[in-house]
């Protein structure tokens, strides 16, 4: 028995010993923080010296033990893990002393720690510093008070409040933690779709949050006027930014505004990449109806870009590479009330062929194939060189006077240079065409706000477009020269009261003012010619916007007056009602109903094919109340909204009527193409789109029906299909993020537009000279369906703590679809006739890297 018990204690003992070991193991690796004013007394005792301190300002910190041995990095690195100032009185004695002003940061996640949260908000309270975190979900705060406390929110996650203090003391960017909000979902007026950035405003407008900005399939970088695309009803028929189409209008009605300056141009290389840089872009807004008041032109969309409006102290940009160009960008603090901001980016294309290069060459230039009337293919052998090069710039100065009133001065920059020549190997005869496209632009924004109800807005801006295009014949007898410009002077003057909390009142008066030149000179038979237009438009408007407790119910109501003068060929006074009504059905369910009278005088005349070997030619021109009248449009909508569990559904339909547009407006290729008649169109059509988000995926079908139809009484028959026609549009399309990195792939399939075909009996008219096609009834054949298959993908990493890399690929028409955009007929030297077909991108792939810092 007393050997049997001695056993025993040893057994325990042995136990309790291997418990207290790993327990003190456990603790350790569990444990790495150590109270400072222990260590530091430790220290004393290591190299004899001394640390005088308060010790209320050293109660309750903690610290991560420092790996150095050398006393002076031991210090350094204490006073960047918890910012108080250590200061070497002599060889023995040391002060520390708490700083008043820390620099912090922090990472924002879901309440599962699995994902990031971009976008959301941080503000200082009682302060008025606040940032927003990056597509990573971190950010950065310097000079933080160091007793005040963070409010971190987001939509659909409880919002969160952190003392400073919390965040200081950590080798790297602590984790904030954000949870769902699921108890107040039946309250949620905006609607997050898509893919993190993309919202749904109360007032039905899109906005996307480009800082903020998630993945999207074939996109690698946040392209704005690419990104618009993903939405329902906006598309473009030829797969360029420079022909975007908003429920079934042209490209022309659209407005495109930049910090407040509309822009005439908006394309590179012809339409394929977008004119703005994004990263200093940090708001884009998208009305396709129910537009505010403010806003005139643009009759069937208003995009209005903002780039980063705040000086926040912070130094920030970046720079990056695609296989088409490269750029740079930053925000550079001057002092507390004054910074700049800049960005540049230039292509790589005239010094260096990539793959997607060559295939935007294609789309561009070599994009047609030719067949005769006995479906043989034309075959002809062409040597072609091209030189083709684009930049832009853009600035923004921003000084704050005060809190309250504050300028800020924009410009921007954009070129593109194109020198195209083609020689045909059998008859050694060249062709050549040149195009050069500039746009500048400066505005000035002056920012008020008098009173906590009383604030103002001006807005003064001079831009200037212009186009120069030339055409050199084979034989060189015939040289062709074409010039485009426009300059425009605006004074626009916003106020706003707020009457009462839910109740506020908008004033406001716009003076515009367009030039426009077009001038032509041609050397055989000798021709010149050299028009010049110029509209004012007098604009005062006003709008009312209420909204009842907890947001049951918002309405806005507006009228804008438009007395637009041609100098010395008309004057018209337009008004243009706007409406906007919101307002819940049940929970989860809300409708909107929407109207609005717009109108625009402004057009573009596309030249298409016949003088610039295939390369699309546009020229604005202006109202003048007879040729080409003032367009004017009215549209009216009705949607439904639900939203529950991450789940959204979104239903819209709408009639819109644009009349006063001509033929030589809207790119017809047959026998109506120059022939300017006036009519309308009319479009009736349904957008639906049905999301789901999770923790880590986003999931998307959307569809579109439009019947858009021509009104041209001159025309037989009268009433035909419009050339943007499309009646079918269905989008596929999913996200997915694994930690850092982001996937996205999707599908879009759309119904062929309409052209018009040659009659089968007599295709050619041989009594006139030159001879000339019969065509059937006009656009009554339609193109094959299109179909397009696209993927991208991305991965953040960190190069530094403060410096963070992005790399990217993407795969557009994974399927090398060969999809028809165009068809047209011509009659060759022979008196034949030809069938031209545009077709679409072939399998293009890109690759991207970025920093930022």
């Amino acid at each position: 028995m007393l050997r049997t018990h001695r056993s025993t204690s040893i057994v325990v003992w042995v136990g309790l010993l291997l418990l207290l070991i790993s327990t003190t193991i456990c603790s350790a690796q569990e444990s790495p923080l150590k109270g400072l004013k222990p260590y530091l007394a430790a220290l004393e005792q290591q190299f004899n010296i001394k640390f005088s301190y308060v010790d209320e300002d050293l109660n309750d910190v903690q610290i991560t033990l420092p790996q150095a041995t050398d006393l002076a990095q031991i210090l350094e690195e204490l006073e960047a893990q918890t910012q108080i100032k250590i200061e070497r009185l002599n060889d023995r004695y040391y002060s520390l002393v708490k700083t008043s002003l820390v620099d912090i940061c922090g990472k924002v996640l879901d309440n599962f720690a699995e994902n990031t949260v971009p976008g959301a908000t941080i503000e200082v309270l009682g302060g008025e510093v606040a940032v927003v975190t990056d597509i990573y979900g971190t950010f950065k705060m310097q000079r933080i008070p160091r007793n005040a406390s963070l409010k971190i929110r987001y939509l659909g996650y409880i919002t969160k409040y952190i003392p400073v203090e919390n965040l200081i003391g950590k080798d790297d960017c602590p984790v904030i933690l954000l949870a769902q909000n699921y108890e107040k979902l039946e309250e949620v007026i905006v609607y997050e779709f898509l893919t993190a950035g993309i919202v749904k405003e109360d007032d039905a407008s899109v906005t996307l949050n480009t800082g903020a900005l998630g993945i999207l399939p074939g996109l690698i970088e946040p392209d704005v006027l690419q990104t618009i695309q993903a939405l329902p009803g906006i598309k473009s028929i030829d797969e360029t930014v420079s022909d975007i189409n908003v429920r079934g209008g042209t490209n022309d009605q659209n407005l495109i505004l930049w910090n407040g300056i509309k822009m005439y141009q908006s394309g590179h290389f012809f339409g394929l990449i977008s004119a703005f840089n994004p990263y200093l872009t940090d708001k884009v807004s998208v009305y396709k109806n129910g537009t505010p008041a403010q806003y005139g032109d643009g009759v069937s969309s208003v995009i209005s870009m903002e780039t980063k409006n705040d000086i926040d102290g912070l130094f920030f940009g970046g720079a990056g590479f695609n296989l088409i160009s490269g750029d740079v960008y930053g925000q550079f603090p001057i002092n507390d009330r004054l910074a700049f901001q800049f960005s540049a980016r230039r292509s790589t294309t005239d010094f260096l062929n990539t793959p997607i290069y060559d295939s935007f060459e294609d789309r561009a230039f070599q994009d047609s194939e030719v067949t005769n009337q006995q479906n043989q293919s034309v075959d002809r052998q062409f040597d072609q060189e091209t030189t083709f090069f684009f930049y832009d710039i853009s600035g923004k100065f921003l000084y704050d006077i005060n809190d309250d009133h504050k300028l800020r001065l924009s410009f921007m920059g954009i070129d593109n240079d194109l020198l195209f020549k083609e020689t045909e190997v059998a008859t050694d005869l060249t062709t050549q065409s040149l195009i050069d496209q500039t746009n500048i632009s400066i505005g000035l924004q002056s920012q008020n706000q008098w009173t906590d109800q009383f604030s103002s807005h001006l807005n003064v801006y001079y831009t200037k477009y212009n186009l120069d295009a030339q055409s050199v014949s084979a034989d060189q007898r015939q040289i062709l020269f074409q010039q485009n410009t426009i300059e425009e002077n605006a004074l626009k003057l916003d106020i706003r009261y707020k009457i009462l909390d839910r109740l506020s009142w908008s004033n406001g008066f716009q003076f515009i003012e367009t030039g426009i030149t077009n001038a032509s000179d041609v050397t055989r038979p000798p021709f010149q010619s050299e028009i010049k237009d110029v509209v004012r438009n007098f604009a005062p408007y006003t709008e009312v916007a209420y909204r009842t407790a907890e947001d049951k119910f918002i309405a806005s109501a507006g009228l804008r007056a438009n007395y637009i003068m041609n100098l010395g060929t008309f004057d018209e006074l337009v008004l243009e009602p706007r409406i906007n009504i919101n307002f819940r059905l049940a929970n989860y369910v809300r409708a909107q109903i929407l109207g609005e009278y717009k109108s625009q005088y402004t057009n573009q005349v596309i030249d298409l094919e016949q003088n610039f070997l295939g390369v699309e030619k546009r020229r604005w021109i202006l109202s003048d109340g007879s040729a080409l009248p003032i367009t004017e449009s009215k549209q009216g909508s009705v949607g439904l909204n639900y939203s529950k569990n991450s789940l959204y559904i979104g239903l819209e339909g709408f009639y819109k009527q644009v009349e006063g547009i001509s033929t030589r407006t809207q790119g017809f290729q047959n026998e109506n193409q120059f022939a300017g008649e006036i009519g309308s169109y009319k479009v009736t059509g349904l957008e639906f789109l049905i999301n789901k988000i999770g923790g880590n995926y986003s999931t998307w079908l959307s569809y579109t029906y439009n019947k858009n139809d021509y009104t041209f009484d001159a025309v037989v028959p009268s009433t035909f299909p419009n050339n943007l026609d499309v009646r079918h549009t269905l989008t596929l399309a999913s996200t997915y993020d694994i930690k850092n990195l982001k996937l996205g792939i999707g599908v879009n399939y759309r119904s062929g537009k309409p052209y018009t075909e040659p009659q089968d009996d007599t295709p050619l008219n041989v009594n006139v000279f030159p001879n000339q096609i019969n065509y059937e009834a006009p656009n009554s054949s339609r193109l094959p369906g299109y179909f397009r298959a696209d993927a991208s993908a991305t991965y953040g990493f960190d190069l530094s703590r403060r410096v963070k890399a992005t790399a990217g690929v993407s795969l557009l028409n994974l399927t090398n679809r060969k999809n028809v955009l165009n068809r047209y007929y011509r009659v060759n030297d022979d008196n034949e006739i030809e069938q031209v077909d545009n077709f679409s991108l072939g399998f293009t792939p890109n690759l991207s890297f970025r920093i930022s810092f």
